[in-house]
C-alpha cells in the first residue's frame, strides 16, 4: 500500500540513521579519548577495577617518591661513614708511629687532634632533609628509621604501606648526642703496664690488672724484703706494705693474717704475718679511660697504653666498617625496592590499559565504515523521501 500520510521506508532510513549516529558517536568518543571505557556506562565493571588500580598507581608514585628520598638519606649516612672509616684508619696509622721509640709524641697528639675534630664534623655534616644517621640521641634506646617501601593491596581489599627500617645504636651512629654509647664515643679502659693476677675474694676470683711500682717507690715507703723477694714487711701504717708478683712488680697489700678471702700470695715466717693483694688497690690499677674521639698521648703515655689505644680504635674501626656494610646493604635493598615499584607502575597500567583503552585501528576502521553508513543512510532517507512525489503522476 503507498500512503502519503505514512512514509514506511522513510521510517526506517531514519531510524538507521539514528542509529548510525548514534554509533559514530560513540566511536569518535572512543577515538577523541583513547579510551573503550571511558565511564561506569560504558562498563561498570571494568571502570571500577581500572579507577582503583589508578588511585592505587598513584600511591605508588608516592611511595617511588618515597623511596628516592630514603635512597639518599642512606647514601648521605653512607658516604660520612665511609669518610668517617678513613679518618680513623689514619688515628690507627698515628698511633703505630707513636709505638716507636724517640718519637715526639705530643706532635703525633696534635695531628691525632685534627683527625678526632674530623669525625666530628663529618657525623654533624651527614645530614639529609633534617635526618642525621650519624649521630644520635640514644638515651631512651635504639631509634628505628624506617623508609617507606611499598604499597600493598590484598586480596581482600584492605591496603598496607610496608616500610624498609633501620636501626641507630651503639653500633650505627658515630656519636651519641645525649651519652657516649655511640662507636666514637663509647669510652673504653686502657689498661696500664702491669700484670694479670687472679685474685680471690670471697669466694669469687677475679683477674686484675697489677700496676707497677719501682723499687725506689717501694724502699721511700720504708718497705724492707724478706731474702725471697715476694713480701714487703713493714711499710706505712697499719702493716700495709707491698707484694712482688714480677720483676720490678709490686702491689699494695695488707695484713691478712685472719682473713681467708684472699688468695694468699706469701708469708712473712719472721714475724708469721700473711700478706694479700688489696682489692680496693687492685681496683684502681693504673689505667687510662678513653674513647677514639676523645683519647689523648704525651710523653708519659706507656707503650702498653699506646697499644691499648690501638685496640681500642680498631674494635671502633670493625663496627663502623659493619655499620657501612649495613648501610650499604640498605641501599642495595632500597634501590631494588624502587626498581620493583617502577615495574610495578608499569603493569598497572599495562593491565589497565588493557581493560579499559580503545583499539585505535579497530576504532578507526569502525568510524570509516560507519561514515560509509552513515552517507548510504542519508541517501536511503532521501529516497524513501522522494517516493511520495511519485504519486503526483497518478493525476495527471
Amino acid at each position: 500500500m503507498t500512503s502519503i500520510l505514512t512514509n514506511i521506508a522513510a521510517m526506517a532510513a531514519l531510524q538507521t540513521l539514528r542509529t548510525i549516529g548514534s554509533n559514530m558517536e560513540e566511536t569518535q568518543a572512543h577515538v577523541s579519548s583513547g579510551l573503550r571505557v571511558g565511564g561506569a556506562a560504558d562498563n561498570a565493571a571494568y571502570w571500577s577495577i581500572a579507577t582503583t588500580m589508578r588511585s592505587d598507581n598513584m600511591a605508588l608514585s608516592a611511595v617511588q617518591d618515597a623511596l628516592g628520598l630514603g635512597a639518599a638519606k642512606v647514601d648521605t649516612a653512607y658516604s660520612g661513614m665511609e669518610s668517617a672509616i678513613e679518618v680513623v684508619k689514619e688515628i690507627k696509622k698515628k698511633l703505630v708511629a707513636a709505638s716507636e721509640d724517640g718519637v715526639d709524641k705530643n706532635k703525633i697528639q696534635e695531628e691525632i687532634s685534627q683527625l678526632q675534630d674530623q669525625l666530628t664534623s663529618i657525623a654533624e655534616a651527614a645530614s639529609f632533609s633534617g635526618e642525621n644517621w650519624l649521630q644520635a640521641d640514644l638515651s631512651g634506646g635504639n631509634i628505628t628509621k624506617s623508609v617507606v617501601g611499598s604499597f600493598v593491596r590484598d586480596a581482600s581489599g584492605n591496603v598496607s604501606v610496608k616500610k624498609v627500617n633501620y636501626d641507630l645504636s651503639g653500633s650505627s651512629v658515630l656519636f651519641d648526642t645525649a651519652g657516649d654509647t655511640g662507636i666514637l664515643d663509647a669510652t673504653t679502659t686502657i689498661e696500664g703496664n702491669g700484670v694479670s693476677v687472679d685474685v680471690n675474694i670471697g669466694g669469687t676470683v677475679d683477674s686484675y690488672n697489677v700496676v707497677k711500682y719501682t723499687t725506689e717507690q717501694v724502699i721511700a715507703d720504708g718497705a724492707t724484703f724478706d731474702s725471697g723477694g715476694k713480701v714487703a714487711v713493714g711499710g706505712t701504717a697499719g702493716f700495709a706494705g707491698y707484694v712482688k708478683v714480677a720483676d720490678d712488680t709490686w702491689v699494695a697489700a695488707i695484713d691478712q693474717s685472719a682473713a681467708t678471702d684472699h688468695e694468699i700470695f706469701a708469708t712473712d715466717t719472721d714475724n708469721g704475718d700473711v700478706w694479700a693483694i688489696d682489692e680496693t688497690n687492685l681496683a684502681s690499677a693504673a689505667a687510662m679511660t678513653a674513647s677514639v674521639s676523645t683519647f689523648e698521648i704525651d710523653e708519659t703515655t706507656t707503650a702498653t697504653q699506646i697499644s691499648g689505644l690501638i685496640s681500642m680504635v680498631d674494635a671502633a674501626l670493625e663496627t663502623m666498617t659493619s655499620a657501612a656494610a649495613d648501610l650499604g646493604s640498605i641501599g642495595m635493598r632500597i634501590d631494588l625496592q624502587s626498581e620493583f615499584v617502577s615495574k610495578l607502575t608499569d603493569s598497572i597500567d599495562s593491565g589497565v590499559g588493557r581493560l579499559v583503552d580503545a583499539d585505535m585501528n579497530e576504532e578507526s576502521t569502525r568510524l570509516k565504515a560507519l561514515q560509509t553508513q552513515q552517507q548510504l543512510a542519508i541517501q536511503s532517507l532521501s529516497i524513501a523521501n522522494s517516493a511520495s512525489e511519485s504519486i503526483l503522476t497518478l493525476f495527471r
